[in-house]
This record gives C-alpha cells, sequence and structure tokens, in this order.
C-alpha cells in the first residue's frame, strides 16, 4: 500500500513491533539487531553518514543534555538536528531542527521512501524504532545539518542509533533502570551504555559513583579511546543561589584546558540539571577542539533559551500544576530535591503512575519523602503497573495513606478537591502519563495559556 497521507505514514509505522509498548521484550541480538538495521539504512543511501553527529547515552538526564547542548549550537549559527525519545504527545517531537520538529508533509515523504525498503526485508522487518531512527537519519542528512545531536534509545551497545561514528560520544548519569534487560548492577548496566564508544572519537561522562566510573574506564580502554569525566579531568562545579531578583537558580563553572566557562545559570531546575548543564559543556567544548565552527559567546547565550516539555513543566497555574517525566528512583529523588529548592508552596499532591518493569519500591521511597497526598492511577501505557498494587506497596513500605484513581481525570478531581492557591499538584512517574496530562489538563482548561516550562 502506497503512503500518501500522513495518517498512512502513521499506520505504517504502527503496524511494525514497537517494544517501547511490550511488556517484556528480551535483550538480544535477535531483537535488537544492528546488522539489520544497517540493511534498512543501506537501502535508502546511508544517511547516517552523511552527516556530523554527537552520541548520547546514559539513564538520567540524556535528553536534558541534549537539548541543552542543541541550543546551543543552534545559537552559535549551525543547522542542528535533534533526535530524542519518546515524545509526550506528538511522535515527531523525537525529530527536530533547529528546535522545529519534523512537519508531517516531510515526515510523509520520507517514510514514503522507507517503506519500499523495509518491506524488501521480509521476516527481518525492521521495529518501530528503527525505522523512526533511519528517518531521522535521512531528514538530517536531506536538509544538510552542520550536526545533530543522536540520543540513544534503550542502553547503547545494541541501540539502533549505534550505527553512527560521531565527533564526540557523551555518557550522562548512570543508576537503575531496565535491569532486565541491562543488568542488576551498574557495572553492567555501564558496560551496555559505553556500548557507543568508538576507537579515537573522544568520550566524556558526567561524575558517576566509583564502581561506574571503573567499568567506563575499562570499556574505554577496549575500544581504544579516550575518556574524561566532568569533576575530574575537567574542572567542574556548580553551586545554589537564591536572590530577590533572579529567584532560586543554579550556575555552573567549568574549565577544559582549552575553553572556559564561569558562573553560567543553567535554564532547568535541579542540581541534577547542573550536571547535565555540565556534561554538555564539556561536548561543546570538545566540537570546538575539533574544528566545529561556530560562535562560541552565541553559543552560550543559547542555553538561556532552552525550554524542556514534560521536565518540571508548569501546565496549569490554578491550581498549579506540574508535569516531569521522572520513570526510575534515581530521577524521582532529583524531582523531589528539585522541586524542594525551586518552588515555594505549602503542600504538595503528587498523582503517579509508572510501568511495571520499574524499581517501584525505589521511586515510592523517594515520592513519600516529599509529597504530602499521593493519588496512584494508570500510567496510561501498555506495561502500566496497577494503581491498586502501588497504593498497596506504598501503604507497606512508608506507612502512609494513600488514594487509587483508574483514570488520570479521576485522580485530577481528587488532587483539585485536596489543594488550596498554595499547594501544588505534581504528575510524574511516566513520559507517557505526562503526554497523557498536558493533554487532561490542556482540554480540562481551555481558557487559560499553559505556562513556559522552566
Amino acid at each position: 500500500m502506497a503512503i500518501r497521507t500522513y495518517q498512512s505514514a502513521l499506520n505504517f509505522l504502527n503496524s511494525v513491533a514497537n517494544y517501547e509498548k511490550m511488556t517484556r521484550v528480551g535483550y538480544n541480538t535477535a531483537n535488537f539487531n544492528l546488522n539489520r538495521m544497517n540493511r534498512l539504512l543501506a537501502g535508502v543511501g546511508n544517511p547516517h553518514r552523511q552527516i556530523k553527529t554527537v552520541h548520547i547515552a546514559g539513564t538520567k538526564g540524556k535528553g536534558s543534555t541534549a537539548a541543552m547542548l542543541a541550543s546551543m549550537l543552534t545559537s552559535g549559527g549551525l543547522k542542528v538536528g535533534l533526535y530524542t525519545s519518546p515524545h509526550l504527545i506528538d511522535v515527531r517531537e523525537r525529530i527536530q531542527i533547529d528546535d522545529q520538529m519534523i512537519s508531517e508533509a516531510q515526515m510523509t515523504q520520507l517514510m514514503a521512501r522507507i517503506a519500499p525498503v523495509v518491506r524488501k526485508l521480509g521476516r527481518d522487518e525492521p521495529t518501530f524504532f528503527e525505522i523512526f531512527t533511519a528517518l531521522a537519519f535521512l531528514y538530517f542528512a536531506e536538509q544538510e545539518v552542520d550536526i545533530a545531536v543522536i540520543e540513544a534509545g534503550l542502553g547503547g551497545r545494541l541501540d539502533s542509533t549505534n550505527v553512527i561514528r560521531p565527533e564526540v560520544c557523551a555518557i550522562t548519569s548512570i543508576s537503575y533502570d531496565h535491569m532486565n534487560q541491562l543488568g542488576h548492577t551498574l557495572e553492567k548496566i555501564a558496560e551496555e551504555k559505553a556500548g557507543i564508544f568508538k576507537a579515537g572519537v573522544p568520550a566524556i561522562s558526567a561524575p558517576q559513583p566509583e564502581a561506574v566510573c571503573r567499568a567506563l574506564r575499562r570499556a574505554a580502554e577496549k575500544a581504544r579511546t579516550t575518556l574524561v569525566f566532568t569533576g575530574r579531568e575537567i574542572e567542574f562545579s556548580y553551586r545554589f543561589e537564591s536572590s530577590r531578583n533572579n529567584g532560586p537558580q543554579t550556575r555552573v563553572s567549568l574549565s577544559t584546558g582549552t575553553s572556559r566557562y564561569e558562573h553560567l545559570p543553567v535554564p532547568l531546575a535541579g542540581d541534577h540539571q547542573a550536571i547535565n548543564c555540565g556534561l554538555a559543556l564539556s561536548v561543546l567544548a570538545a566540537l570546538r577542539e575539533r574544528g566545529l565552527p561556530f560562535d562560541e559567546a552565541k553559543a552560550l547565550e543559547g542555553l538561556s533559551r532552552v525550554r524542556l516539555p514534560g521536565r518540571m513543566e508548569v501546565i496549569h497555574e490554578h491550581p498549579r500544576i506540574i508535569v516531569d517525566g521522572a520513570h526510575n528512583a534515581a530521577s524521582v529523588e532529583a524531582l523531589m530535591r528539585a522541586i524542594g529548592q525551586n518552588i515555594s508552596y505549602d503542600s504538595m499532591v503528587v498523582i503517579f503512575g509508572c510501568r511495571s518493569d520499574k524499581d517501584i519500591t525505589g521511586m515510592l521511597k523517594h515520592i513519600q519523602l516529599g509529597a504530602d497526598k499521593v493519588i496512584f492511577t494508570d500510567a496510561g501505557s501498555p506495561r502500566a503497573a496497577d494503581p491498586n498494587d502501588l497504593a498497596i506497596e506504598y501503604v507497606e513500605q512508608c506507612g502512609k495513606m494513600a488514594q487509587v484513581a483508574a483514570r488520570l481525570e479521576d485522580a485530577l478531581d481528587i488532587a483539585e478537591r485536596a489543594v488550596t492557591r498554595e499547594d501544588l499538584i505534581c504528575i510524574t512517574g511516566s513520559f507517557y502519563l505526562v503526554g497523557r496530562a498536558k493533554q487532561v489538563v490542556a482540554a480540562r482548561y481551555p481558557a487559560e495559556p499553559v505556562a513556559a516550562a522552566g
């Protein structure tokens, strides 16, 4: 069937296997197959070899780091592609150039070219993520971007994005997530993430636990490349401050030897975002060292323009509703701490839903440290945990009461009845839940404009 409309492009994309929606997926070369990805790319002219790239892997902070780096490079005068996942509402959010997502017409046109190649591969059919990754590479090549910032999906070693030979590899903070696929120790998870390392391609990592540092250094040595860490080989520090004019703010300073950045304001709230910002600045400096031409002063100005939907994003003011896609224990801990530092409120109601394959015990432990009231609901994805099970574990683990709402709309009803003007509603636990929340809140309060992220 020919692809002539955007809907037919979506229908084709949704007809193939989508591991993001499956309950259990074996992490092996049958399901995650770079040979299959290479055959798909060869069928459309190997567009990934026609573009310069940066490759970012890690557990938490990939999207934030990628967004900050892309914003700086764009402000520095370059044409910059950005490929991230997952999306919140529209799948086209994953593919952007200079902060503009791919148009429906462009996506349709490219999908029409990719579909016949997919069909020729027969029984070894590419997955949703593989097809969309190939489409991103094709789009960036045809639009002749100066560089593309590519976020790895799951892991690194077997991820569909790991066909590129980037200018720089970056590793964000590594913590426990996707343990069934990537391993049950931080060292094993780190080894999978470090699978993006390439011989002769410089690698930079955010600060890591000592065991992770050792695993990453071993991987770098095996890959025959250099690896440096912010906070070690790269001088890096940050401090939190609050003033009457600027409010709460974190500033970072960083020195790589060839570049020095002092007291730059981090555009996103939280200590974890300062760490992500340090990594983005380190990659920026490495790209400058490798001869990528951009205006460094204007690039640094671009930090202030970063807006990241779904990360501590205020989506309504009365009542105050904030959403965040924190979906593992470390991210939830960082979120609770960032809210406490940056947002003034009397009490906080947390609406929580997550996938069943997550570290639920760890996430619940950190929620109870920040929430005054918790409402569990369905995360809205096929792998969603049962909210009743979440509530039972929460009560047993934390000794606090919780409520259950089958639907997000019902959870919001309960929360709205519980809060006053000075209180806060926080919706978190899953990007799927956050995407759904943005749609539900926009429909519920059509008259009030959505507040800017920040």
